[in-house]
């Protein structure tokens, strides 16, 4: 499966601890991340992450091309709601394509732990009927 990590500044240390409790899961699937995410989640996991550039610098954008070409199968994107954004649309552009292209979706903690043990009891084996 490809996952790909999504976290805004205040969130980014949140993503790594979530990523080192479930690193046995991570292992074994593709990660992919925009670039400041991606390089904190690999110092602190050593998990091979493929890095998009910076949300803000088109990251999210290049996420979301992802998602349109139903590349990724399962978007963890840990959102900061309080702390608007300059490049909100792009923010809102991943949640919007993921509602468009029926790919799982999760913007805090709860949701993320949810999916992730998903993934690992293997419900999510209806996205490769799906590509």
């Amino acid at each position: 499966m490809n996952i790909a990590l999504i976290a805004h500044d205040s969130k980014k240390k949140l993503m790594q601890n979530f990523c080192i409790a479930y690193k046995g899961i991570l292992s074994r699937n593709a990660l992919f991340a925009t670039g400041t995410t991606g390089r904190l989640v690999e110092e602190v996991t050593n998990l091979n992450v493929h890095k998009f550039l910076a949300g803000h610098l088109g990251g999210e954008q290049q996420l979301g091309a992802q998602i349109e070409h139903n590349q990724m199968d399962l978007v963890i994107f840990l959102r900061d709601p309080l702390t608007p954004k300059i490049h909100e649309p792009d923010v809102n552009n991943v949640v919007r394509l993921c509602d468009m292209y029926n790919i799982p979706l999760a913007t805090n903690l709860a949701s993320a732990e949810l999916l992730i043990k998903a993934l690992e009891r293997g419900d999510f084996e209806w996205r490769e009927i799906y590509k």
